[in-house]
């Protein structure tokens, strides 16, 4: 019987030791690490049982949070380590055995120059009010991103933040701001029930760990029409998919009606890639929509096809284009060129700022 807290804290302390970002646990397969984006197994121990990564289940959840998992056969959960490590976990089953993924999350909230992002985002945090996006790809920085601009307001500010997760990852420590932090399923039933009783909390910023279903996108952008700051994320690619995607989410008799409202309320939205280094490691590029007057009508008049344009076009007012972004970090010598169509979404564009 092997001592699966024990390994745990081993496996733990390799990924610490080799600068990973993530652990996987599953059947059939070696323990295996994610460093720089890349997977590598760890093929000097042995390989998983079904036996094996249950027990590692035991050693991550209570036995409340094991049921759950059981009966809802997936389950996002925080994991914290004796050595003060913290992760955010997602177990599941795969050929009918567990399969467990664990993201390290970092102890210090880097800032916004740490994080290689520009300076611009700084302006955001220091909005009183407004609905602002971080989105991008699972797995590209974006809750990063966000714990960054909270800090910031945190350390800057007197306002009450109060965050909405699934599961609670990065841990504020309030500073200038009082800082209340909401699980659900521990905390809060859901995230709409969470948005629409923080109007009753007295609450300056609201942090939402994701947009999911319309209960949860109507209430974050009339918070945001109501004199609050919003922040939260999307897993789409980029602001005009952003807009339609939150449009589209709501039936038909209601989209002209959160069409005007997201026009009005919309401060910007962000979209982030982490791309590999050519020295080691990452480096974002990113894309940047500022709502300006020529956006907001975009969004009123069902233009939505027309913003990849304007923000191609609209540098001197501090947006980023993407492509713009690729190409001088290619120029830097910071990503190959392979890099950057690989992660481009219009490489027919980007071949000519090459």
């Amino acid at each position: 019987m092997n001592d699966y807290p024990a390994l745990l804290k081993k496996y733990i302390n390799v990924l610490a030791h080799e600068g990973g970002s993530d652990l996987h646990f599953s059947t059939g397969a070696h323990p295996t690490i994610r460093v720089s984006g890349n997977l590598t197994p760890m093929l000097k121990e042995a390989v998983l049982t079904s036996e094996d990564t249950r027990g590692f289940l035991k050693a991550l959840v209570s036995p409340e949070q094991e049921k759950r998992f059981i009966e809802s056969q997936e389950f996002d959960f925080a994991y914290e380590s004796p050595d003060n490590l913290r992760f955010r976990g997602n177990a599941f089953f795969q050929r009918g055995a567990i399969g467990i993924a664990l993201r390290l999350i970092p102890r210090k909230i880097l800032t916004i120059k740490e994080l290689n992002l520009p300076e611009i985002l700084s302006s955001f945090a220091r909005k009183s009010q407004g609905f602002f996006l971080v989105v991008g790809p699972v797995g590209q920085g974006k809750t990063t991103t966000l714990a960054s601009l909270i800090e910031l307001i945190n350390t800057e500010r007197m306002e009450h933040i109060i965050t909405i997760e699934d599961p609670i990852e990065y841990v504020f420590e309030p500073k200038q701001s009082l800082i209340d932090q909401r699980e659900v399923g521990i905390d809060t039933k859901d995230f709409a029930s969470a948005l629409v009783s923080a109007f009753r909390q007295d609450v300056d910023v609201l942090l939402v760990g994701e947009m999911r279903g319309p209960e949860t996108m109507a209430a974050a952008v009339t918070a945001a029409e109501t004199g609050h700051l919003v922040l939260s994320t999307l897993h789409t690619n980029n602001a005009a998919q952003t807009i339609d995607r939150i449009i589209d989410t709501f039936p038909g008799a209601q989209q002209d009606q959160i069409r005007l409202q997201l026009a009005a309320s919309l401060a910007g939205i962000f979209s982030q890639r982490l791309i590999p280094r050519i020295s080691g490691g990452l480096i974002p590029a990113c894309e940047l929509l500022i709502n300006t007057k020529a956006i907001a009508n975009l969004i009123r008049e069902k233009r939505t096809h027309e913003i990849n344009t304007v923000i191609e076009t609209s540098s001197n007012e501090g947006m980023i284009d993407m492509n713009r972004a690729l190409a001088e970090l290619v120029a830097r010598g910071e990503i190959t060129p392979e890099s950057a169509y690989e992660y481009s979404l219009n490489p027919n564009v980007l071949q000519k700022l090459l």
